[in-house]
């Protein structure tokens, strides 16, 4: 009988041995896997699921399957994924807004941090000061500031929107500088820069590669740009610290793929792994940098770390500036 039993708990230790076990991640995937975009399509975060989707999907022999879900500057998609099964068959893309709406809407049915896990970055945009130069004659940073000083109140400045990353990044810019510059906000990018292509606003805080086009064509100047060292896409634009606007090295866009908040600790690893991986991939950073996008990869601490910083940064800038959403 004692051999009966010692048998028995052999052949059991080899079976549970060989079953995957769900927190650590080992069983993952075992069906489609879902990218939730909670915004539209042929935005800069669909695009990014959809070149990183079939590339997930070769490594993990599953399909991959991009999910629009918009709305509410990203909230109902957000919220999706936060109350989705923490098992890694749903995860979201995102951008840094992810930071800033907590600050716009106060009764969010999810929590940015708990609800959700970090697992990497995947990429970077980095943002422009640009102007018109027939209604601010400015060919750099200091010139451009001293004209808003001389005259407070006389120049506007356009952005898609309240709240939105290029208004709430022009607002750290005047609160941190002291400057009397006026909102105007738009119903979306095209009408904001075709208002200041035809010079009905001096200013935007725009995407380098956004506005790329119509700087060269000549009818817009671009300032300065955000990061710790010039644009790959204009090299010619100095950066802000360059001109000694020490604030601005990390305000830039930064997209990042999510899961649900109580994923296990060994499956977010998991998830990182590949993630990076296939952000590793040339094919993928090839097809990004033609989208004026900046391949970059990060760990989940790293990724988390960011999310907290610019979620008190933002939440100051928006307090401070009385924004509110329309």
């Amino acid at each position: 009988m004692k051999s009966f039993t010692a048998l028995l708990t052999v052949v059991l230790a080899c079976f549970c041995a060989g079953v995957p076990s769900t927190s650590s991640g080992q069983s993952f995937p075992s069906r489609p896997v879902t990218l939730v975009v909670p915004f539209t399509t042929g935005t800069g975060i669909d695009i990014l699921a959809r070149v990183i989707g079939p590339r997930l999907s070769e490594r993990w022999k599953q399909p991959v399957v991009v999910e629009n879900k918009p709305g509410a500057s990203g909230n109902i998609g957000t919220d999706f994924v936060a109350k989705a099964e923490p098992d890694g068959h749903t995860l979201m893309v995102t951008v840094n807004t992810y930071t800033i709406t907590p600050a716009l809407f106060k009764n969010l049915p999810y929590d940015p941090i708990k609800d959700l896990a970090p697992i990497s970055k995947i990429a970077l945009a980095t943002y422009t000061f640009a102007v018109n130069p027939s209604v601010l004659p400015a060919n750099n940073m200091k010139e451009a500031i001293d004209l808003i000083r001389k005259n407070p109140g006389k120049y506007y400045f356009a952005s898609p929107g309240n709240g939105t990353p290029h208004h709430v990044g022009m607002e750290l810019i005047k609160q941190r500088l002291g400057l009397d510059i006026i909102h105007v906000p738009y119903k979306g990018f095209a009408g904001a820069m075709t208002d200041l292509v035809g010079g009905q606003v001096a200013m935007m805080f725009t995407l380098v590669h956004s506005s790329l086009p119509y700087v060269r064509a000549g009818k817009i100047r671009a300032l300065a740009v955000t990061g710790a060292k010039r644009s790959p896409q204009y090299p010619d634009a100095p950066t802000f610290r360059e001109q000694g606007i020490d604030f601005m090295d990390d305000v830039d866009a930064w997209y990042a793929v999510m899961a649900p908040g109580k994923a296990a600790p060994e499956l977010i690893a998991r998830l990182n792994r590949d993630v990076n991986a296939v952000m590793n991939l040339q094919q993928v950073k090839d097809q990004l940098v033609k989208q004026g996008m900046i391949p970059t990869t990060s760990t989940p601490q790293e990724l988390a770390a960011l999310i907290k910083a610019d979620l008190a940064r933002w939440a100051k800038v928006v307090a401070d500036a009385h924004i509110k959403m329309d």
